[in-house]
């Protein structure tokens, strides 16, 4: 007897209105997914053509297949050759982030590399799930199989990409690298090599735990306080103490103002320096403003700068014994100014202050104030400026200053000069080809020699060894140096130590050999006491951009720890030359790039490097990367179209946030940058922009003229069609290495996502992935090191043993600045300048905030 076949089982479809919709989404993904793949494979075909990656030709090529199976109504078909495309995207970019290895927050790398496919993917799925399945069964009676597994596979894909990536990231310091707890109980304490510290000014030697008596604590430049109130167990509770409004914003959008100053505390107030050079004195645990001055900074002197900013003010006190001998009588008044601080501004003044009322002290230099600009020849306000500050050492303040980068050869000169404190008589003043009477003033109508190069960064000084340590920069062209003479090269990129009462160059030690990088010395020099071969020695850190820190006696500057000649890329411009060697410590871990083992080479990119936010942008800067001259660090600059890639770039490596210090327990504490330079080299017949003094303003040039040499210059940094770095995160680092075996003993991605993105649109995703910093370290005797710096609005506590992080707190805007902690009235607290930095695009403001512990 004839039976009919079993009714088919009732599935739930879609209604007809909402199939129609799934199959006009299904075709419009398809669509997409056909331009995409035209893209990515005629992109690809000309990186492969430039000896690029063969992933993209081929992925664009089976995109486009894919695409024409579901627009040529096989449906099923197309989204499953999309999803092998897709499995083989993640193994392709899992084996690219191995060959690299396995480098921090490699989740990033990967979401990146297949977000957007694995996206599209599940888009498709979706749809093709949505889509009416055929009404009958097969000749055999079998109903067709499901178009559930692609719709499943895709979105299993889909949640891999979102959770893994995310997981990985969420952990990976502990990825990174191990911490190590250290076991070895702390050095005995060791006395300066000297008198006791009374006998020399109040910022000669590390400060007790009340006082931040100089930019880095001290004219040692340690970023080590003694304060220990705040410890690992209790730093969680930090709150706001109080916070102060500088009202000092930026006049208009061709200024660039950075608020990166280091407040100092003495006695019973806190000093701050915002952008402009306006100076306030608080109350230390209230906030309460004392005094105000305002040194009314011409606008024109702030166009020529990078950044307008004031990093540090200096502070002088007349000694007892001197303050003694003008004691106010009946017929003498008292003495003037017994304490003082000292303001460098970028508009070329030099003024002294009554650390007291904040009026300026009659007697030093003209009603208060010596001209820097005197005997400068300066073309235009603000081509030479002082944005680091002065230094008080003993009765001399020393000031250095910046010389706009770039505009042209005949720039003012790098001389660094000494004035008498309490007259403002200038004493001596030291030039790289001037080194043999550095206390012969000038002739009448002489000029200090042009170009040179300048000490811009903050200066250091050990008053037990009568010296003061002057990082340099380089002559007035960066990426040219044909035309400098023995001197200018002699003491380029170099740490000089000179006589604190005289001036005369006692030794000089040179980080970079002919340097046409901008590899000048940004990092402050440090000194301490520091464990060698069993005994302490009084050194000189010096870091660097290039990755390398430096470990010289302070004294001689002999290198303490092994120093290595490496080979260098050669092959200069026509008439220039470059170095056959470089300079490398191999002592110490290497900060050019991703932290490296001490010993080995600095990072050196390739094409699994690179990095963007889909396949195009990131196709794109695998292009030009290939376009690029690249062969490591210290590859020349190059005058043909693709121009040089510099790695590390001009911030480094190593910056003036410079190095933080935990003598006690002989840590050295280390934050730097991981982002490229495009440097290309533009004939002079080409560059049309006028540089600063002859008609030019910085703000408007495409091209930094480099007038006077044969060359202008681009320099801007790698980044991709959407604004984001071309290479792959982390683009910061926070690290710490032990001093006494030269070992890292952890490093971590420094910073977050939450403010900065594609485009310059927040992504307000708090995944740590390391950005650019700016700014520094401090450290604590109880073990904590505190640090901002990062491109996102955050000041966080780190463990200085092993990198855990303790405590953040959220800032107003960003934290480009090194903060400092000090004791008063028995209560630690935590100080930072948060006013963020125009050039990083962080925000903006004009904050000083300040933490404590609940009372």
């Amino acid at each position: 007897m004839y039976t009919s076949p079993a009714p088919l089982p009732k599935e739930h479809n879609p209604s007809p209105a909402l199939r129609g919709m799934a199959w006009r989404l299904l075709q419009v993904l398809a669509a997409v997914l056909l331009l995409l793949g035209l893209v990515m494979a005629g992109l690809g075909a000309w990186l492969v053509t430039l000896g690029g990656s063969l992933y993209f030709v081929l992925a664009g090529i089976a995109m486009v297949a894919a695409a024409a199976l579901v627009l040529g109504g096989r449906a099923v078909a197309g989204v499953a050759l999309f999803a092998a495309v897709v499995a083989g995207t993640v193994a392709w970019a899992l084996w690219e982030i191995a060959s690299k290895g396995w480098m921090p927050v490699w989740g990033v790398d990967l979401a990146s590399r297949s977000g957007v496919l694995l996206g599209l993917l599940a888009l498709m799925a979706v749809a093709l799930a949505l889509m009416p399945r055929p009404p009958h069964p097969t000749r055999t009676g079998h109903v067709p199989r499901s178009q559930r597994g692609p719709v499943m596979v895709g979105l299993a894909l889909l949640g891999l990409a979102v959770a893994v990536p995310m997981g990985l990231t969420r952990w990976a310091p502990a990825f990174a690298q191990p911490a190590i707890h250290l076991t070895q109980a702390p050095p005995p304490a060791v006395a300066p090599d000297a008198v006791a510290t009374t006998t020399f000014g109040r910022a000669a030697s590390a400060p007790g735990a009340e006082e931040w008596t100089a930019y880095g604590g001290s004219n040692l430049g340690q970023r080590f306080a003694q304060a220990s109130q705040i410890t690992r167990d209790n730093v969680g509770q930090l709150e706001p103490a109080w916070t102060f409004r500088t009202g000092d914003m930026a006049p208009n959008e061709r200024v660039f103002f950075a608020f990166q100053n280091t407040p100092l505390k003495i006695g019973d107030s806190l000093y701050v320096c915002s952008s402009s050079g306006q100076v306030f004195a608080l109350h230390p645990a209230t906030g309460t403003q004392q005094w105000h001055f305002d040194p009314a900074v011409p606008l024109e002197a702030m166009g020529p700068l990078f950044s307008v900013a004031c990093r540090a003010v200096a502070y002088h006190e007349t000694p007892p014994a001197a303050a003694g001998q003008g004691m106010a009588t009946d017929t003498a008044p008292p003495p003037e100014c017994p304490r003082r601080i000292l303001l460098a501004t970028v508009d070329s003044r030099l003024i002294a202050l009554d650390a007291a009322t904040g009026q300026t002290c009659p007697s030093f230099g003209m009603a208060g104030t010596v001209d820097l600009g005197e005997g400068m020849g300066n073309q235009a306000p603000g081509l030479s400026s002082n944005t680091s500050g002065p230094v008080v050492v003993g009765n001399r303040v020393i000031v250095g200053q910046q010389v706009s980068d770039n505009q042209r050869r005949d720039a003012p000169s790098g001389v660094v000069r000494a004035y008498d404190v309490q007259t403002g008589a200038l004493v001596w003043a030291w030039d790289a080809t001037r080194t043999d009477r550095p206390q012969q003033a000038l002739a009448a109508g002489e000029i200090w020699p042009r170009g040179t190069p300048n000490v811009w960064t903050v200066i250091s000084a050990d008053e037990s060894l009568g010296l003061v340590y002057l990082p340099t920069g380089n002559s007035a062209n960066d990426h040219y140096g044909a035309d400098r003479n023995a001197e200018e090269d002699r003491y380029t990129s170099a740490v000089v130590a000179v006589d604190a009462a005289t001036g005369q160059a006692r030794w000089h030690y040179r980080t970079v050999d002919h340097d046409l990088w901008d590899y000048d010395l940004g990092a402050q020099p440090t000194l301490m006491d520091m464990e060698i071969d069993g005994r302490m020695r009084r050194v000189l850190l010096q870091g660097t951009k290039t990755g390398s820190i430096f470990v010289l006696d302070a004294a001689t500057g002999e290198p303490l720890r092994p120093v290595e000649q490496r080979s260098a890329p050669q092959g200069a411009t026509p008439g220039d030359r470059t170095a056959p060697t470089q300079p490398q410590s191999v002592a110490l871990p290497n900060f050019a790039g991703a932290p490296q083992p001490p010993g080995a080479e600095p990072e050196r990119l390739t094409e699994a490097h690179l990095f963007g936010m889909t396949p195009i942008d990131a196709l794109m800067c695998r292009i030009r990367f290939r376009q690029m001259r690249y062969e490591g660090i210290y590859t020349p600059p190059t005058e043909e179209p693709g121009g040089m890639l510099l790695f590390p770039g001009t911030i480094g490596g190593l910056n003036w946030g410079g190095l933080a210090v935990n003598p006690d327990l002989q840590i050295l504490v280390t934050n730097h940058s991981r982002l490229p330079n495009v440097v290309t080299l533009i004939p002079r017949a080409q560059v049309t922009d006028q540089p600063v003094g002859s008609g030019g303003q910085r703000v408007d040039q495409d091209v930094a003229p480099q007038a006077g040499s044969p060359y202008g210059v681009t320099r801007p940094i790698w980044l991709s069609m959407l604004d984001v770095p071309c290479i792959a995160p982390p683009w910061g680092y926070l690290a710490a290495t032990d001093l006494r075996t030269g070992q890292l003993l952890w490093s971590q991605p420094l910073g977050t996502g939450y403010d900065s993105g594609p485009l310059g649109i927040p992504t307000r995703l708090k995944i740590t992935m390391g950005t650019t910093n700016i700014g520094g370290a401090v450290n604590t005797a109880s073990g904590l090191t505190f640090i901002a710096a990062a491109q996102d609005d955050f000041l966080r506590a780190f463990d200085t043993r092993n990198g855990e992080l303790l405590w953040e707190a959220r800032l107003p805007a960003g934290g480009q600045a090194s903060p400092m902690t000090y004791m008063h009235d028995g209560r630690q607290y935590v100080a930072i300048a948060a006013g963020g930095h125009a050039r990083l695009k962080t925000t903006l403001g004009d904050s000083v905030v300040v933490y404590a512990l609940p009372r």
